[in-house]
């Protein structure tokens, strides 16, 4: 234990650090990888851990409005998502997509890489170009690629501006497709429920 105390870091260097990575998470546009606040520690000879100086500044913020957190890779400074309700009417929403470009995105982010053929496939309906070109648009999807079939058709994946979109920290925190099925078996258990019952009192 005596060893681990002479190990800690000192207060001073670690309150240093903390507002080194606050200032730059903050005054950069997108999410900061932990090698680029290691390299700003190592420059500014700050002797902290990258995981400890995230650890001070998420702590620091741990009762503000704003909070950092993990998005593609990188980290963030985020509202919390209790006050997003009382921001919609005076920040500005996004361009909403619409449920084609919804459905495409969500296809390509669980089956990805894929081609528009199999998107098409899988939707059950043919691939407009507006829904690619709105989705490259937004920077939310990107070329991977050529499969090695006959025609070499383009590869279709998210992007780090995906992640970022969906405050996702990578394609593991997306929801599993498992889930959406249990999600909706109790419904129609539900529903089937309701209709026996229906039929026992109409007899």
């Amino acid at each position: 234990m005596a060893g681990g105390h002479a190990l800690m870091t000192d207060p001073a260097m670690l309150d240093r650090a903390c507002l080194l990575v606050e200032a730059l998470v903050f005054a950069s546009p997108e999410p900061v990888k932990p090698a680029a606040i290691a390299e700003l520690l190592t420059a500014q000879s700050i002797p902290v851990p990258v995981e400890e100086a995230l650890e001070a500044v998420r702590s620091r913020y741990a009762d503000h409005a704003v909070e950092m957190v993990l998005v593609a890779g990188g980290w963030q400074f985020r509202t919390r998502p209790e006050f997003a309700s009382a921001l919609t009417k005076v920040v500005e929403k996004p361009r909403r997509l619409s449920r084609g470009a919804m459905e495409t995105l969500a296809i390509i982010a669980y089956h990805q890489p894929c081609t528009r053929a199999e998107i098409e496939a899988i939707r059950g309906v043919s691939l407009g170009q507006a829904v690619l070109d709105a989705l490259l648009e937004d920077s939310l999807i990107a070329p991977k690629g050529r499969k090695e079939v006959p025609g070499r058709p383009v590869l279709w994946g998210t992007t780090a501006s995906f992640l970022e979109s969906f405050g996702l920290p990578d394609l593991r925190g997306l929801p599993r497709r498992e889930d959406f099925l249990l999600d909706r078996a109790p419904t129609e258990a539900e529903d089937d429920a309701s209709a026996v019952g229906g039929a026992e009192q109409t007899g």
